[in-house]
């Protein structure tokens, strides 16, 4: 989930606490951690979720602002052995 916001104290206390409740209010959706790019006013959220609409619902019902939500994929991206 990737948000644009201005950095100020209250930016990024609210994207320590408005993950976890969109976690909390969303099925099967937990939050792993938070990236902040303060130079590119730029908040990137990694969740786990059964779908984007599962992640997208959760995150409005929290009052998350984003601006949109992409598949993320883990790991090396060197050639298969």
């Amino acid at each position: 989930m990737e948000s644009y916001v201005a950095t100020s104290p209250t930016a990024v206390e609210e994207a320590r606490t408005r993950p976890r409740r969109a976690a909390a209010l969303g099925v099967d959706v937990r939050y792993v951690r938070t990236t902040v790019l303060p130079e590119d006013e730029t908040i990137l959220y990694l969740f786990e979720a059964p779908s984007a609409a599962a992640l997208d619902e959760a995150g409005r019902r929290a009052a998350l602002p984003f601006e949109r939500i992409v598949e993320a994929v883990e790991g090396s991206m060197g050639a298969a052995p």
